[in-house]
C-alpha cells in the first residue's frame, strides 16, 4: 500500500501558472541570433528549481517550434527533453519515457554528451516511477558519467543528487553518501545555497531511514544555518522532512511548530505543487493528532481535503481518508472510523489499480518506442550494406568519404584512400561460375574488413572493384597495410574455392597530405594508380609518386 511519502510520486493535475510563458515572445527565425537566445532561454528552463519544473511546458513546447524552424536539432532536442520532465510530473510517464528514449538515441548517435547525460537522468527518474530501481539506477550511473566539467554547477548537482537517492533506494548507503555530499561541495563551491538545502534535505531523510540519529542532527543543523545565512525560505517538502524526523523522535509539538509555515497558509506555500502541500499538512495533522489537539489536527485534515478536492490530488485525498480515520479512533469514534477507513482502502485500491495500468502503459510505450528505433537502425544498416559482402556500399562510401575529408581539412589530418581491384577476376565466373565469383568476392570481403582496423573504413563499389579509406593516417602507414592486404590475398588457401586458379590484387593508393582534397579528386587519384599497377603487372601497390 501507498506511503504518504510515496504518494508524493502520483499525479497531481492542478496546473501551476506557467510563468516563463513570454520567455520567446520575440523570438522568431528572423530575429538576430535567434539561435543564441533560444540557447540561453533553454538554459534558464534547465536550471529551474525542481519544484518550479511543471511551471516550463508551455515555454519548453515554444521552444521546441522555434529550434524546428532555426534547423537546430540540438536545441529542439533540449527542449524536447524539458518538455518530457513536465509530461511525467503531469502524470504521462509513457510519453515522458517514450521521448527520453528517443532523445538518448538521437545524442548517443550524434555523440552528444550533454544531451546523453541529461536524457538519462529522466529515464532514471522513469525508471523509478514504474518501480524499476535497477534500471533507474543504471541510468542515473551514465547520467554522471556523461557529465563533462563544464556543464553548469546546479546540474552537475542535480545529477550527482539523482544517483545518490538512486544508490540509497538500491540499499547502497555509503557510496549514496559519498555521491551525496559530492553533489553538495560542488553546489556549495558555486554558491547555489537553494541546491545545497536541496541536497541536504535527502541527505537528511537518507539518514533518518537509515537510522543515523546523529548524522540527521548534524544535516538538520546545517540545513537551519544555510537557510538562516543566505535568508532562504524553506520549501514545504524540506519543512515536512524536518517534521517527519521530529515525529520519529516523539517531539509531537516541534513536528508542528517546523510546519508552522504551511499551517499558517504564507503565500509562498500556497502556490506550492498540491501533493507537496498535502503531505505536509497531513504530517502536520498526525502531530497534532499524536499529542493530542483533536479540534486543531480535523481543522488541518479539513484543510488538505479541501486542497486536495481543489486540485484533484486522487491520491492526498485518499490519504486524507486514513488520517481521518485514525484521528475518528483517538476520539473514540470508532463506527467512523471503520467507514472511512474502508472508504480510505477502496480509494487506494482504486489507485493502485489505475497506477498499475498506467505503469503497464508506459512500459509498452518504451517496448514499442525501442522496437521501433531498432528496427529503423536495422533498415538504415541495411541500406548502406552490400548484399552480397556485408560492406559498405557505394552509398554510404560517398556520404562517409565527404565526412572524413571535412574532418581532415578542419584538423589538418592526412587522409588516404586506396582503390582494390581482382586481377583477371572475369576468368573466375567463366571458368569456374558466377557462384564460384561469388564466393571469392565474400572471402575478400573478410580481409578487407581485417585490413579496416580502428578507424578505417572498406567498402564494395560494384563487380570486383571495392575500396579502403584510411582517416588521419599518412602515406607511408596507409602503403604499408595496403601492402599487408596484397599479400593476405595472394597468400589465401584459394584451392577449395577456385582449385588451382590463384587470386591477386592490384591497388591504387593516395593521401592527401593536409585533407585538402574532395572526394571526387581523392577517388580519381586512386584510380590512376591502381591503372597504373595494372599496366605494370598487377599485384601490386602503385602510391603517389615521392616528391623530392
Amino acid at each position: 500500500m501507498l506511503s504518504v511519502k510515496d504518494a508524493a510520486e502520483a499525479i497531481d493535475p492542478s496546473v501551476p501558472t506557467d510563468r516563463f510563458a513570454d520567455l520567446f515572445v520575440g523570438v522568431s527565425p528572423g530575429t538576430p541570433q535567434a539561435a543564441e537566445r533560444l540557447a540561453a532561454g533553454l538554459h534558464t528552463l534547465e536550471m529551474v528549481r525542481t519544484e518550479e519544473l511543471r511551471t516550463t511546458g508551455s515555454a519548453a513546447a515554444r521552444a521546441e517550434q522555434l529550434a524546428l524552424t532555426l534547423h537546430r536539432p540540438d536545441l529542439q532536442m533540449r527542449a524536447r527533453l524539458i518538455r518530457a520532465d513536465v509530461l511525467r510530473r503531469d502524470g504521462d510517464a509513457a510519453e515522458s519515457g517514450r521521448i527520453a528514449q528517443q532523445v538518448n538515441a538521437w545524442a548517443t548517435e550524434q555523440g552528444d554528451a550533454y544531451l546523453i547525460a541529461r536524457s538519462h537522468l529522466l529515464l532514471a527518474g522513469f525508471f523509478r516511477h514504474v518501480g524499476d530501481l535497477a534500471d533507474a539506477l543504471t541510468h542515473a550511473v551514465q547520467a554522471v558519467a556523461h557529465t563533462e566539467p563544464d556543464v553548469p554547477a546546479r546540474l552537475r548537482a542535480r545529477h550527482l543528487q539523482v544517483l545518490a537517492m538512486m544508490l540509497h533506494e538500491n540499499g547502497s548507503p555509503e557510496e549514496s553518501q559519498r555521491r551525496a555530499e559530492q553533489a553538495h561541495d560542488i553546489a556549495a563551491a558555486a554558491g547555489d545555497h537553494e541546491m545545497v538545502l536541496q541536497i541536504l534535505n535527502n541527505m537528511a531523510y537518507s539518514a533518518y531511514e537509515n537510522g543515523e540519529e546523529e548524522r540527521v542532527q548534524e544535516l538538520l543543523a546545517e540545513l537551519q544555518a544555510v537557510s538562516a545565512r543566505h535568508g532562504l525560505t524553506l520549501g514545504a517538502h524540506i519543512l515536512d522532512t524536518v517534521a517527519r524526523i521530529e515525529l520519529s523522535r516523539g517531539n509531537y509539538a516541534e513536528a508542528e511548530a517546523a510546519l508552522h509555515p504551511v499551517l499558517t497558509g504564507d503565500a509562498e506555500y500556497l502556490i506550492s505543487e498540491g501533493m507537496m502541500l498535502a503531505t505536509a499538512l497531513l504530517t502536520a495533522a498526525e502531530a497534532q493528532r499524536l499529542r493530542g489537539d483533536f479540534p486543531a489536527a480535523q481543522a488541518t485534515l479539513d484543510r488538505a481535503a479541501l486542497l486536495c478536492d481543489a486540485r484533484g490530488v486522487v491520491a492526498g485525498r485518499a490519504h486524507v481518508r486514513h488520517a481521518q480515520a485514525q484521528l475518528y479512533a483517538a476520539t473514540g469514534r470508532y463506527r467512523e472510523a471503520y467507514e472511512e477507513f474502508e472508504r480510505f482502502y477502496a480509494a487506494m485500491q482504486s489507485l493502485l489499480s489505475a497506477q498499475r495500468e498506467a505503469r503497464a502503459r508506459a512500459m509498452q510505450a518504451m517496448f514499442e518506442n525501442e522496437e521501433a528505433r531498432r528496427d529503423s537502425a536495422r533498415f538504415r544498416e541495411l541500406a548502406e550494406r552490400d548484399p552480397l559482402t556485408g560492406l559498405y556500399n557505394r552509398r554510404y562510401i560517398d556520404e562517409r568519404l565527404a565526412i572524413l575529408i571535412e574532418h581532415a581539412i578542419r584538423a589538418g589530418t592526412p587522409i588516404s584512400a586506396a582503390l582494390v581491384d581482382l586481377d583477371h577476376f572475369k576468368r573466375v565466373n567463366d571458368t569456374l561460375s558466377h557462384a564460384t565469383g561469388d564466393a571469392v568476392l565474400i572471402q575478400i570481403a573478410g580481409l578487407l574488413a581485417d585490413a579496416a582496423a580502428g578507424s578505417a573504413v572498406a567498402g564494395r563499389l560494384g563487380g570486383e572493384e571495392f575500396v579502403l579509406v584510411f582517416p588521419d593516417i599518412g602515406a607511408e602507414e596507409a602503403h604499408r597495410r595496403c601492402e599487408q592486404l596484397r599479400e593476405a590475398i595472394a597468400a589465401h588457401d584459394w584451392q577449395p574455392i577456385t582449385g588451382r586458379m590463384t587470386v591477386t590484387a592490384s591497388l591504387g593508393l593516395t593521401t592527401a597530405a593536409n585533407g585538402q582534397t574532395s572526394p571526387s579528386a581523392l577517388l580519381a587519384a586512386a584510380d590512376r594508380n591502381l591503372y597504373a599497377a595494372k599496366r605494370t603487372g598487377r599485384n601490386r601497390v602503385m602510391a603517389d609518386p615521392v616528391t623530392p
